[in-house]
């Protein structure tokens, strides 16, 4: 069976810290930001963890070799 290749996609969108973690930008800041809340503008400036179970998934499937 051949090697599993990592996906491009999960390879832009996600970071493995050192410890293990799976880290990934914060969704709904591209546009139409006049409707939403400066508290949620400014809460979704950076990133953040995945959840254990999500970001295992993301290990397993998309990045098998740890990029």
């Amino acid at each position: 069976m051949p090697k599993m290749k990592t996906k491009s996609a999960a390879k832009k969108r996600f970071r493995i810290t050192g410890s293990g973690k799976v880290k990934g930008n914060v969704a709904f800041k591209r546009h139409c930001l006049s409707a939403k809340s400066q508290k949620m503008k400014r809460q979704a400036r950076g990133t953040f963890v995945l959840f254990k179970t999500d970001g295992d998934n993301v290990k397993k499937f998309y990045l098998p070799n740890g990029v």
